[in-house]
């Protein structure tokens, strides 16, 4: 991916939002499993391929987001694709450490509805208290 990471013309066939932002979905690589739902922003999309790992930005922080920064599950970026509209992307990764979600989860997409209300349908890997220096984050 050097040779992408090094031209940055490809981002500019990216439709940004009004906050130039793009929503991006983090995909297992190996199950095709949806990890997670984040925002990107031009810094984040060209640091995510030049340093092959998942580089969000975070909306409620303001600011860069390196997944992984303090609970060490890393997302290892094998392919980046853009949805038809150029308005979506999806990050193929691999998720290391095999947690994706703050809540100490493998995904954030843990609640089923079923008969009108949510169930809980994945366990708790790790409690989130041991994953990260402030869990709230």
């Amino acid at each position: 991916m050097t040779d992408t990471a090094s031209n940055s013309d490809w981002l500019d066939n990216i439709k940004w939002d009004a906050d130039g932002l793009v929503p991006a979905i983090a995909q297992d690589v190996h199950t095709q499993r949806v990890l997670m739902v984040a925002w990107m922003n031009r810094e984040a999309l060209q640091l995510t391929v030049q340093e092959g790992r998942g580089i969000y930005w975070s909306r409620s922080r303001q600011r860069l987001w390196r997944k992984g920064e303090e609970s060490g599950n890393v997302q290892q970026l094998h392919e980046l694709r853009l949805d038809c509209d150029a308005d979506v992307i999806i990050l193929q990764v691999e998720q290391i450490g095999g947690i994706a979600c703050h809540t100490g989860r493998q995904s954030c997409f843990y609640r089923v509805l079923k008969d009108g209300e949510w169930h809980t349908v994945d366990a708790v890997i790790k409690d989130p208290a041991d994953l990260y220096k402030n869990p709230k984050e």
